[in-house]
């Protein structure tokens, strides 16, 4: 069944400033979107009105229809988010970090640990499945972040900076998975710096002081 990611008239405010000035977009099932800007245009507060983990001032956010807010838990389940701020547990192990969202959301111990080690290779992580994240380098923790949000088999997956600490092979590997994912389904919206990241993508649309500049840009 497509999917469809829809934010209408979004505006957001902190401490009196705008960031965002009535910003529309959709992201659809099956391609992957690149979200492109200057630091401070407002593409990380796009993307947590986009999960539902932040209210807009005005408009909404809509999963197939149905409003996107902090309220809707079974609705914000089917959205996959990687911030920059990893939210791992430092003394877990890297395969660990992975599976207990999975079990916590109702799969059992073999299901999760299957789903982790395959997600963990995805993004080059094979060998380090059972270090602590305290031992990974900051890399390898985005490496986790990411494995555990492609693990949970999200319909619609939201990425901040994916490629801000790796190099080119790493890099790779990343969008090779995220690739994967929006090919067999997924709805994915990559927020990024990185004019190689937005090439890989299958459009881009560039935020510039709270607003979308010009046309969005097809790039396949």
């Amino acid at each position: 069944m497509s999917r469809e990611l829809r934010g209408t008239a979004l505006h957001s405010s902190h401490r009196g400033r705008k960031i965002l000035r009535g910003v529309d977009l959709v992201v659809r099932s099956g391609e992957m979107v690149a979200l492109t800007g200057p630091s401070g245009s407002g593409k990380s507060t796009l993307l947590a009105l986009l999960a539902g983990l932040e209210a807009p001032d005005a408009g909404t956010v809509r999963l197939d229809g149905e409003p996107v807010t902090a309220a809707a838990t079974a609705l914000r389940r089917r959205i996959g988010v990687v911030f920059q701020g990893y939210a791992l547990v430092a003394l877990l192990t890297a395969a660990e970090n992975v599976e207990l969202p999975l079990m916590a959301s109702g799969h059992d111990t073999g299901t999760a640990a299957e789903r982790a080690r395959e997600a963990l290779a995805a993004v080059g992580l094979a060998e380090r499945t059972g270090h602590l994240v305290e031992e990974l380098s900051g890399g390898q923790q985005q490496r986790v972040a990411i494995a555990r949000a492609l693990a949970g088999r999200p319909e619609v997956l939201l990425v901040d900076e994916p490629s801000a600490e790796q190099d080119a092979v790493h890099r790779d590997a990343i969008l090779r998975a995220l690739v994967a994912a929006a090919r067999g389904g997924v709805a994915v919206l990559v927020a990024t710096h990185d004019a190689d990241v937005a090439q890989r993508c299958d459009r881009r649309l560039q935020l510039v002081d709270g607003e979308f500049g010009g046309t969005p840009e097809v790039l396949a």
